[in-house]
């Protein structure tokens, strides 16, 4: 039965029966109205009310549930699913809306997927050019002012030294940027080595504390699935030190019943109510491409806690 003959019938329903007891009813209306038959009157009116909200409420139920659900959906936190009351128009309508939610979370993936794609590409072309132009042109710099240096008067070479000191850093800067937007020590060494590799970075340039606790004999992963690991690792460093306000960072990474999990836990000031930024979504779609699971929140002992939960392949379809 469609929406509309439920509705309808509820209603004429109602009226039936009420026009049923004004017809056999020993019951009449007076003029005036007396009180007794006012009450009777308004009581048969609030009956009719109730009785119709009633009828209505439940046969409305499972648009309200999707009214509630449709502000929920996150497309990067798949799963989310209405159950079908049954057959007729409403379960219909909420088939539909299920359906909807399929295509859409497909299609997501299969959007995110070319837009990383295209931001490792495009990466891994700036890392290619700091390092072969523009790092080579430093060098190039750099070699000059140390034969400057050498040839230049005494009053001037101290000025030069400070210059060539800086130059060097500038050039070990642009070494570090190449090496964060390729991370060729993951193509070369793998995961353990490229992690261990950030961690030490960070803890160079940012000056945070960071205890690395690294299982050996991890299942072997997927290209896809280990630079989702290494740039949620990356991101979960950097928000710690730009945001966290945190001291100490535990960078962990170990083997579970059917992959890994890579987590990060800093002793910062947590997460508290704010609410998600580019680098946390840009998380989440990383994730939902290699098939894995985020889970952000408190730690253990305060601050914040990302954790990355991955499949080895042929575990995730």
């Amino acid at each position: 039965m469609s929406l509309f003959w439920r509705i309808f019938g509820l209603n004429a329903l109602v009226l039936g029966v009420a026009t049923g007891l004004l017809l056999w009813a020993p019951v009449t209306v007076s003029v005036p109205v007396l009180l007794t038959e006012a009450v009777i009157l308004v009581g048969g009116l609030a009956v009719m009310l109730v009785a119709n909200a009633a009828l209505l409420r439940v046969g409305l139920a499972p648009l309200d549930r999707l009214t509630r659900e449709m502000p929920e959906v996150d497309l990067l936190r798949p799963g989310q699913r209405l159950p079908v009351p049954g057959r007729g128009e409403v379960a219909e309508l909420i088939r539909t809306f299920n359906g909807m939610l399929d295509r859409l979370e497909a299609e997501r993936v299969t959007s995110s997927a070319r837009t990383l794609s295209g931001q490792e590409s495009e990466q891994r072309r700036i890392a290619q050019e700091l390092h072969d132009e523009v790092g080579q042109s430093m060098t190039a710099v750099l070699l000059g002012l140390k034969r400057t240096a050498d040839r230049a008067p005494e009053s001037l070479r101290a000025e030069l030294l400070h210059m060539q000191d800086t130059t060097r850093e500038s050039l070990d800067e642009v070494r570090r940027l190449a090496r964060r937007l390729r991370p060729g020590v993951l193509e070369d060494l793998g995961l353990t080595s490229a992690l261990a590799s950030l961690a030490d970075d960070f803890a160079t340039h940012t000056g945070l504390r960071i205890t690395r606790r690294f299982t050996a004999g991890l299942a072997p992963l997927d290209w896809e699935t280990e630079l989702a690991l290494y740039r949620v690792a990356q991101e979960g460093l950097t928000n710690a030190a730009r945001h966290a306000e945190a001291t100490h960072v535990e960078l962990a990474l170990s083997g579970t019943a059917d992959g890994v999990l890579l987590s990060v836990t800093d002793d910062g000031r947590g997460i508290g109510v704010a609410r998600e930024g580019a680098g946390i979504r840009g998380m989440r779609e990383r994730a939902l491409l290699a098939g894995a699971t985020l889970n952000l929140g408190p730690g253990p002992h305060g601050g914040t806690r990302l954790a990355l939960s991955a499949p080895v392949p042929g575990k995730y379809a």
